[in-house]
């Protein structure tokens, strides 16, 4: 009778866990020698326990099997990698093309454009689609209007306050020049009553004189005045012409 199959599980009991353990162990260790021998191949195993005890065999250096095995990993990723983004940009494309034709069209019907193919379902839907679109249209023309007015009504209050600062300015150098002109005004009427006005006194023409020139006037003879008889002579002289 031969023996049963043992499920692939976890063994749950330690010690036929680490039995089993060093039978398939030394069977895998077995059947590589044999691969390396029979086929020529460069092998090399790995194996740690349960415990984290190292097992290894090869059947040449392991540091050249692992090099060699990196290296060729490491090609296997990087055209993987190429392979996968070849793949998704493609993809991509494909993606983009069926997007920007689906829009080209919808483009299309909303302008009116190639209706004849579509069904009342589909034609009320493009109807209501594009009573939004106009809606939408109309709000945002009122929302741009309405801040236009409060800004050009910002704008002339902002005016009509720099217009009465500039008539109170006007008004002030109103008054100014004002009280300027009545300032001159009676400046220049002063001026001429001043100019009117005569000298208070008249001084002495002798006054005036040098006391020398005063003395030498004194020591001048002056001249007699006519006598009565010269005054009589002249009378008649006037009357018999």
């Amino acid at each position: 009778m031969g023996r049963g199959k043992i499920p692939i599980r976890r063994i749950e009991n330690s010690t036929n866990r680490q039995v089993t353990f060093c039978k398939r162990r030394n069977g895998l260790l077995k059947k590589t020698r044999e691969l390396s021998i029979l086929c020529d191949a460069e092998v090399g195993v790995i194996v740690f326990s349960s415990t984290g005890k190292l097992y290894e065999y090869s059947n040449t250096s392991m540091e050249t099997i692992i090099e060699r095995f990196n290296k060729q990993n490491n090609n296997h990723h990087r055209l993987m990698d190429a392979t996968s983004a070849i793949k998704f940009w493609q993809g991509e494309a494909a993606s983009l093309r069926q997007q920007l034709q689906h829009l080209q069209e919808n483009h299309r019907q909303l302008m009116g454009e190639e209706l004849s193919g579509l069904g009342i379902n589909q034609l009320k839907h493009l109807e209501n689609q594009l009573q939004m679109s106009l809606n939408n249209v109309r709000n945002k023309k009122d929302h741009i209007f309405s801040d236009e007015i409060k800004e050009l009504q910002q704008k002339g209050s902002l005016i009509r306050r720099q217009n009465e600062e500039l008539h109170k300015k006007i008004d002030l150098i109103h008054n100014e020049n004002a009280e300027l002109k009545k300032v001159i005004e009676a400046r220049h009427k002063e001026e001429e009553r001043a100019a009117l006005k005569p000298p208070c006194a008249i001084k002495n023409r002798y006054d005036t004189l040098d006391p020398n020139s005063l003395q030498q006037r004194q020591s001048q003879p002056q001249p007699s005045e006519p006598s009565a008889e010269v005054m009589i002579m002249g009378y008649s002289l006037k009357l018999k012409m």
